[in-house]
């Protein structure tokens, strides 16, 4: 029985951010084929931020209408919207229609807000749900959430995304027919399966989270609680919850205080942090996520794409990688000094520093043309994300210690971070123009 509930418990993390992580890594080939082309990531970048709408207002009805709001009603109807989404943007992430006299993705941009509603929602709504079940449980949960971005990611790999080569053609110059002018241009081989049968897989996997939660929703559920360390109030209104459906809203905020009960007992013996280094903290949450999830990803197609279709698919499918296994690593390997996540964040800075650079001199980066230079954009597009990630997740284990609120706090900078460097590069990218696309093949570069 626990094995099967721990089973359970990873397939529904899966479901998690499965459906975002798959497009990040399906980008290099798509950007090939939508008419915004190397913009495409920047775009993205702001649908998900719009997408944290839905847990603005799931946080709200829990503060204005305490009970009222069902958490396994929600879930099913997120999920459900996933698997629709998913199944949607198989057939419909090619469709272009003209706004404002230029052809637009549109059908693609609705379909990827769901998606990301759906992925930014699981994060107010999986976990609760998941506290209703012991500790070690939750645990699992957190690998089928890393699964979520790795298994996309190995996915990506073997599709072999938009691999190209470089192929010399001759055109006719004027009236002359015994010469003509040779250029060179890129073609893109096919991948080893299509787009749609990659959106069909992510449709597959949403369906797997959506029949695991359906299972853990109706799973007998009688555990020993007596090894977990929570406060009576809190056993008894999980179990409440857990044998009846209906109370489970009613009992949320009892489970709520119960989870912050259980997690004074090692608030008491954890140092404090002064306000200077609290203010570092915060500082470094903000960087790292205005980083990760804003200013890098909108640029990655020109610091990768210009050294080939090859170098950009490896970076994006080996950046989602990365997250999961610096995650993992942070379970085992874990370092709270301050002075050491300084120098970590200071490490993923210059990784991403160089990534910058690498998209402001598109189409004509350093070592452009070499396998030296596409082994350092790959490998600094790797350690970017892994060196900051573990820098999330390490920031998140000092402030769970702190307190609750501090945990709260660390949220809303997540959130401004993420906002601030989305929001400020869109109009770098698509307005004012400052990073220049260019056919790998046919662009000319200095020597």
């Amino acid at each position: 029985m626990a094995l099967l509930v721990h089973l359970l418990a990873c397939a529904f993390g899966l479901g998690s951010w499965v459906a975002v992580n798959g497009l990040w890594v399906e980008l290099p080939l798509i950007v090939n084929t939508l008419p915004e082309g190397w913009d495409l990531p920047s775009y993205l970048t702001v649908i998900i931020q719009l997408a944290n709408v839905g847990p603005v207002l799931v946080t709200l009805m829990h503060k204005l209408c305490p009970g009222r709001l069902k958490e396994t009603v929600v879930i099913y109807c997120i999920l459900s919207i996933g698997v629709i989404s998913c199944v949607l943007l198989a057939f419909f992430w090619d469709k272009t229609t003209v706004v404002a006299g230029a052809t637009r993705s549109t059908a693609f941009f609705a379909i990827t807000f769901f998606l990301s509603l759906v992925d930014c929602t699981s994060s107010v709504t999986f976990l609760p749900f998941m506290m209703q079940l012991p500790a070690n449980y939750i645990t699992t949960y957190y690998i089928g959430e890393g699964l979520s971005g790795f298994i996309p990611g190995v996915v990506a790999l073997a599709q072999s995304v938009g691999i190209a080569k470089c192929v010399n053609s001759s055109q006719t110059a004027g009236n002359q027919t015994d010469g003509g002018l040779w250029s060179s241009h890129t073609e893109y081989l096919p991948p080893n399966f299509s787009t749609e049968v990659f959106f069909g897989l992510l449709a597959v996997m949403m369906c797997i989270s959506l029949a695991a939660f359906a299972a853990l929703n109706r799973l007998p559920r009688i555990f020993d609680l007596s090894t977990e360390k929570l406060v009576p109030d809190a056993v008894a209104s999980v179990s409440s919850g857990l044998e009846n459906p209906g109370a489970e809203a009613a009992g949320e905020g009892a489970r709520c205080q119960g989870e912050a009960a259980a997690r004074s007992e090692p608030l008491s013996t954890s140092p404090k942090h002064s306000v200077y280094q609290l203010t570092f903290i915060y500082f470094m949450v903000v960087w790292v996520n205005c980083a990760t999830n804003g200013v890098l990803p909108s640029v990655q197609t020109y610091s990768s794409k210009s050294y080939g279709n090859l170098a950009y698919h490896l970076s994006a499918a080996l950046a989602s990688v990365a997250n999961p296994v610096a995650c993992t690593i942070a379970m085992f390997f874990q370092n709270r000094s301050l002075v050491f996540l300084g120098v970590m964040t200071a490490l993923g800075t210059g990784f991403g520093s160089y990534n910058m650079a690498m998209a402001a001199m598109s189409p004509c980066p350093l070592l452009q043309g070499s396998v030296v230079g596409e082994m350092i954009i790959v490998l600094s597009w790797l350690f970017f994300t892994g060196t900051l990630s573990y820098v999330k997740v390490m920031v998140g284990v000092i402030l769970r210690d702190q307190n609750h609120s501090a945990l709260v706090w660390c949220g809303a900078a997540t959130q401004v971070g993420s906002l601030v460097g989305s929001l400020t590069m869109f109009p770098l990218v698509n307005v004012y123009r400052l990073f220049k696309s260019g056919d790998f093949c046919s662009t000319r570069c200095p020597s």
